[in-house]
């Protein structure tokens, strides 16, 4: 074998290994759901939000640019409306507006 084809062989197989692993990692990222991580913004900005369960897009209450959300928690309901770049306006719901919302 010359010095070409190990220099090429070598990456090669390299390559081939990695790719299996990377496709696995892929998998975990795309896990999250809408809710996980609209419930980090909700956390971030200073709110609870134990284990959200789901996230509703309200279709009538959103706009271009601008995203509406209702987010099932363990402990509350939030709406949340997102522009890009911006925090989050977050309003919690008592159990009816929430259920209301959903229909």
């Amino acid at each position: 074998m010359n010095v070409f084809n190990r220099s090429v062989l070598v990456p090669a197989l390299l390559a081939a290994a990695l790719v299996p692993a990377s496709e696995r990692l892929v998998g975990l990222a795309y896990a999250e759901t809408d809710a996980d991580v609209i419930a980090v913004q909700i956390r971030n900005q200073g709110l609870t939000c134990d284990k959200p369960q789901q996230a509703t897009r309200d279709e009538k209450l959103s706009k271009p640019d601008y995203d509406v959300w209702v987010v099932k928690c363990e402990n509350a309901t939030y709406r949340v409306g997102r522009y890009p770049n911006l925090p989050a306006k977050i309003e919690k719901l008592n159990g009816d507006e929430g259920a209301d919302r959903k229909k």
